[in-house]
């Protein structure tokens, strides 16, 4: 059985970049629903019992069941896209270090064009969806988006692994942003834990 990860911070100590009330109902409401509604999916999906949720997501296909395999697909995304999102936040804000920050120069060029990549892809997401700073096992960094509760994992032959994610369904952001959500977006690097982000990005390297 899947359970939610524990936050490592109060529900208002994000603020004023992320109200209380938008924090107590995105994670104790809807984060909770997706990992009862996770859990209950896979009551009926014994081959995928036992397995990690990023085993879970790589391999989407298997399961026949279409009904089902959509059930653990948007219920599974976003058990696993919260725990990240949550995660990846924290009241003391930082920039990235070492061989992250050394890698997003690489790729990006500096940690300034890295930002403005995440804030188109996130504003850019048609309705709801995620944008994504993503590592492959070699440690290339890649900015992606997608849809609904779908992550990096979800593609087919990915080998990309989801290290930052910001959230832009209307519930992360709509009681105190309500449509501005470029606003949203902007606040929320104020409240980006990038000694987590760096945690997770030397777990996706191989």
């Amino acid at each position: 059985m899947f359970k939610q990860d524990q936050l490592s911070y109060d529900f208002a100590a994000l603020e004023p970049h992320i109200d209380r009330q938008t924090m107590e109902i995105h994670y104790g409401k809807h984060h909770a629903a997706y990992t009862n509604n996770l859990n209950a999916a896979l009551e009926k999906a014994p081959a995928q019992q036992g397995q990690s949720i990023e085993e879970i997501l790589r391999s989407l296909a298997v399961i026949e069941d279409q009904a089902l395999r959509t059930a653990i697909r948007n219920n599974g995304g976003g058990y696993y896209n919260h725990n990240l999102y949550f995660d990846i936040l924290g009241p003391n804000g930082s920039n990235p270090e070492g061989a992250l920050e050394a890698r997003i120069n690489q790729d990006f060029g500096n940690f300034g064009k890295l930002r403005e990549k995440l804030t188109t892809a996130a504003l850019t997401v048609f309705g709801s969806g995620w944008a994504w700073l993503s590592a492959d096992p070699a440690g290339q960094l890649i900015v992606s988006s997608t849809p609904n509760q779908d992550n990096p994992l979800m593609v087919k032959d990915s080998e990309l692994t989801p290290i930052l994610g910001i959230d832009v369904w209307e519930h992360a952001y709509y009681l105190k942003y309500q449509n501005v959500r470029a606003d949203y977006v902007q606040a929320l690097f104020n409240v980006i834990n990038w000694q987590a982000v760096a945690a997770r990005y030397e777990k996706a390297k191989k």
